[in-house]
């Protein structure tokens, strides 16, 4: 029987993988702690024996019709990035899948009433929400699966629960594995229009969107740090006002594998939370407690507000007013 030995809610933004050069000129000659928040984490956790595949929660992949997961034996090549090719261009990747668990993930659709296709096609394309992540957390490791779930831009909050669920069943059928999940992603997440980002570019959360935008994160990542993920669940609706990077559904897919609102995980943080050019990110990572994702918590009644559906990446992003 496979089991989930940890998990993360991680950022992802293209600035880590900047030059250090360039990364410090846009700091104000500082390091972000995003990049020394996640060679701590490597540290700490990603170099241990203790797991045998990574599966990213993808929020920058989006479909449409379906959940899909990757089911490659391998994926190699280069990676140049649409959006920022400047600063993500020609990043070498090799890496194996885990055909075998992807598969698993699929094979659960039907029970949670839910779509679910693996697909292996070598020319599928990889996303940078996945690639930036392995590259600190996975390169150099050449024993370590990574593969990849997309979020679905016509699901909802609940779809996004239930391939969770799925994914947590998937594990629990692949004999032996041992499985670290990230949710790979933002919180709050309206840019800065492009006349003025420059002017905005720097990690201090004085940057951050809005002052209600950034206290809203701040009150999740204490919510995060206490274990209260039912409490997260239930004010959705409100986060919703912030844009959360992909509606948060690559959080709400973490929640639907770890138990949903019965999950009591407590986080630690690694890094700051910073600002990205308007929003705001943070590196949270959940162990598995000694009685089990669900056993032993701050359980809490759950009822996820209905979100819109989780649309892509490139979705416009409005300009609110400040506040």
């Amino acid at each position: 029987m496979g089991e989930i030995v940890g998990a993360g809610l991680l950022a992802h933004v293209p600035t880590m993988v900047l030059p250090e050069q360039d990364r410090l000129a846009l700091n104000e000659g500082r390091e972000i702690s995003l990049v020394t928040g996640l060679r701590r984490l490597r540290a700490e956790v990603f170099e241990s024996d203790g797991y045998d595949t990574v599966v990213v929660l993808d929020s920058h992949w989006a479909t449409t019709v379906e959940f899909v997961v990757s089911a490659h034996a391998r994926r190699a090549g280069l990676f140049t990035s649409e959006e920022l090719p400047r600063g993500m261009c020609r990043m070498p990747y090799d890496f194996p899948g885990d055909p075998e668990l992807a598969h698993a993930v699929a094979e659960f659709a039907g029970r949670h009433h839910t779509w679910i296709t693996a697909v292996d096609d070598p020319y599928l394309p990889l996303h940078y929400a996945t690639l930036n992540l392995w590259k600190f957390l996975g390169e150099g490791l050449p024993d370590k699966r990574w593969l990849s779930i997309g979020v679905c831009q016509t699901g909802d909050a609940e779809d996004h629960l239930r391939l969770g669920r799925a994914l947590a069943d998937g594990i629990a059928a692949t004999p032996g594995r041992r499985v670290l999940l990230i949710a790979s992603g933002a919180l709050s997440h309206t840019f800065w229009p492009l006349r003025e980002l420059r002017d905005h570019e720097a990690s201090d959360v004085r940057h951050i969107r809005t002052r209600r935008a950034r206290a809203a994160d701040e009150e999740r990542i204490a919510w995060f740090k206490e274990g209260r993920h039912g409490h997260v669940l239930t004010t959705m609706g409100e986060f919703a006002e912030f844009k959360p990077e992909a509606r948060f559904a690559h959080y709400l897919m973490l929640a639907g594998a770890l138990g949903e609102g019965a999950c009591g995980a407590p986080g630690r943080q690694y890094g700051e939370y910073e600002n990205s050019i308007g929003t705001g990110q943070v590196h949270l990572w959940f162990d598995r407690p000694a009685a089990g994702w669900t056993g032993g918590g701050p359980a809490e009644g759950v009822t996820v507000a209905h979100t819109a559906p989780a649309h892509p990446q490139r979705t416009p992003h409005s300009r609110p007013e400040e506040a």
